[in-house]
């Protein structure tokens, strides 16, 4: 996984391990593999989106 994924690519990489796994296209070696990159990938999600909510909460406040 590169460092500094946009929150875009974080979810689209998510969307895919999801996809692998409800269509049975990934072996139970890779499994354990794959949980601890999507962990990864929500963090990164997780952490894009609340770094967004404070700017436009810090912004909707500077404007009042």
């Amino acid at each position: 996984m590169k460092e500094n994924l946009t929150y875009t690519e974080a979810f689209e990489q998510l969307q895919q391990i999801v996809k692998q796994m409800e269509n049975a296209d990934i072996s139970v070696d890779d499994l354990a593999e794959n949980i601890k990159t999507a962990t990864k990938l929500i963090k990164v999600c997780k952490d894009k989106l609340t770094k967004t909510e404070e700017e436009i909460n810090k912004t909707i406040s500077e404007l009042s």
